[in-house]
């Protein structure tokens, strides 16, 4: 097969960057591949070019690169194509409305993937006749913008195929009101076998990885850490990563971590890249998010064999850490839980070895060569069948459009119920 990733900016780094580019590695080694970035802001990709993939971009953003865009007239005048709901529409243009297009209209490929919901919205209005359609859903469908969901579930009726990355969501799309023709499917995230020896359980150190922000609640982990500090003297607990542009929480952070006098045993300890073998000093890893898409860092900190303390967010952790097997899944927002948990496996070195066999057993399920096989299966199967490419006829988008305000006022009602239930101090 032919397939064609469009992704953002490829020459970055991030989740779904790394997931994609592991992905279309694993199927170069069978077909025909390229990944198609629409932004190109440096000379080199962060995590460098994937072995039998073709890169290309379609916006140059690099002041000295030979072909700058930036002063492209059409650079500046806002997108119409990309969708508004999208938290990434300021960055997008009339220019990349138009490049967008021409590469689809044009592109030859047996199957188009679309990275994130204003890409795929993209492929539902500007593909030509042909290629299958996918569009993968890296987060999840409830943490959109009402109006992202709106345009999703108008424009979506369009496409073959939507994947997510967990069951959970999959059921979440299904409920949407799509037609029946648009197929959903959860495929996880594939996660590559580190490079590192497995981690060594008489190891004194809990691993914790994700960005300085808030949805993270490293505040929980802290606290729960400060809990154990007393009866295990000689842990430590290590968290590794940066914040972002708008929310950096380093500072709230390290004032909280003196705060319990736990200077020198609680680390912040920056951006590292790779994190194998920073995982691999540790003997349990913790994950106190109060929302993950997935839980890449789940699966990454298990491969190494780590058990898994998580907090049981609504996506993500269940469908990875089976609890009291390989892991535990705790409350969210539960410092004590989390400190019980923790707690449970600092105190017994066999249990942690155990625990650590389990994990690196039961994560081997999320290998890149079975996810992309999984993968291949759902894009041969609608190839091979030459799945029709719909049109927007009038009778149809009224039903999406219907659709779309259903959608809305769903969410409406639960929105007004939580607040509701809040006022009534019941939630």
């Amino acid at each position: 097969m032919r397939i064609s990733f469009l992704l953002h900016n490829g020459y970055h780094y991030g989740g779904t960057i790394r997931t994609t580019f592991t992905l279309a590695e694993q199927l170069a080694e069978r077909h025909e591949v390229e990944i198609v970035s629409v932004f190109r802001h440096r000379d080199r990709p962060r995590l460098g070019l994937p072995s039998g993939v073709t890169l290309r971009h379609l916006v140059d953003l690099r002041k000295d690169g030979p072909g700058y865009d930036g002063d492209h007239p059409d650079f500046h005048r806002p997108a119409r194509v990309f969708p508004r709901g999208d938290g990434r529409w300021t960055q997008y243009s009339a220019l990349t409305d138009a490049r967008i297009g021409a590469h689809l209209a044009g592109v030859e490929a047996d199957v188009l993937v679309g990275t994130r919901p204003g890409l795929n919205v993209h492929l539902a209005r500007q593909a030509g006749p042909g290629p299958v359609l996918v569009a993968q859903e890296h987060l999840v469908l409830d943490g959109h913008s009402r109006r992202l969901r709106r345009d999703i579930a108008h424009e979506y009726a369009l496409l073959d195929l939507v994947t997510t990355v967990t069951e959970a969501d999959a059921r979440s799309y299904r409920r949407l009101g799509l037609p029946p023709a648009v197929r959903v499917a959860a495929v996880p995230n594939g996660v590559p076998a580190p490079a590192a020896p497995a981690a060594d359980p008489s190891s004194r150190i809990v691993v914790a990885a994700g960005r300085l922000t808030r949805v993270k609640r490293y505040d929980v982990l802290v606290d729960a850490f400060a809990e154990l500090a007393g009866d295990h003297p000689d842990w430590t607990l290590r968290i590794y990563g940066s914040g972002d542009a708008v929310q950096d929480l380093r500072g709230p952070l390290s004032r909280r971590i003196e705060a319990h006098g736990l200077g020198g045993r609680v680390r912040l300890m920056g951006e590292v890249h790779p994190m194998e073998p920073e995982w691999a000093k540790g003997s349990i890893a913790a994950v106190t998010s109060e929302r993950e898409a997935f839980g890449m860092t789940i699966v990454e900190a298990m491969r190494c064999g780590l058990p898994v303390v998580a907090a049981d967010c609504p996506h993500g952790p269940r469908e990875i850490v089976e609890d009291g097997v390989d892991g535990r899944l705790v409350p969210v927002g539960d410092p004590g839980a989390v400190a019980r948990a923790l707690g449970e496996l600092m105190a017994d070195e066999e249990l942690r070895a155990t625990a650590g066999r389990a994990a690196r057993r039961a994560a081997e399920r999320f290998d890149p060569a079975r996810i992309a096989l999984r993968h291949e299966e759902l894009w041969r199967e609608l190839v091979d069948r030459g799945a029709p490419r719909r049109a927007h006829t009038p009778g149809a988008a009224a039903r999406h459009a219907r659709t779309g305000r259903l959608v809305d006022a769903g969410y409406a009602l639960k929105a007004a119920a939580g607040r509701t239930l809040r006022r009534l101090g019941l939630r």
